[in-house]
């Protein structure tokens, strides 16, 4: 139960380092020509979208091909929509150093900007880190679950 706390700390931990980036780009503290736009968006919508994918399989239909009333080829099918989930949360986490490199690294900025770049592999880092700890977390649940019946 405490692995479920701490997959929804980090996931809120990964959006406030991109919404702290996104604020502080707007705001007149920042000196810079540089703001983050919804290019640096992308990367942390790719993966939010894969973890909301992973999350909403039903883990019982990954087991085997069992002919049940949703019909035949099921575990195949709940694995490929699992691995599409993982490519997105993957595709967002490269998104978000590709971003990094090619619009703050390549231009040579210096620290409070280059935040901005890193606040965004920090949030898709973390939504990554943040449903596999809770995918493997329900895993690990559902394993221990008792039922009591008086």
């Amino acid at each position: 139960m405490a692995s479920v706390y701490a997959s929804g700390g980090i996931f809120a931990l990964s959006l406030f380092f991109v919404i702290d980036a996104a604020s502080f780009s707007r705001s007149n503290l920042n000196a810079s020509d540089f703001h983050v736009t919804f290019v640096d968006w992308i990367p942390l919508i790719c993966a939010v979208l894969g973890m909301l994918v992973i999350n909403s399989i039903d883990k019982t239909r990954l087991g085997g091909d069992s002919f049940s009333y949703s019909g035949n080829g099921v575990a195949w099918k709940a694995r490929l929509i699992l691995f599409l989930g993982f490519a997105l949360l993957a595709g967002g986490l490269a998104g978000s150093i590709t971003v990094l490199v090619l619009k703050y690294v390549m231009r040579d900025v210096g620290w409070p900007t280059l935040w901005f770049g890193v606040a965004g592999v920090f949030g898709s880092a973390g939504v990554m880190a943040s449903s596999t700890l809770l995918w493997v977390a329900q895993n690990m649940e559902d394993e221990y679950t008792y039922n009591l019946a008086l």
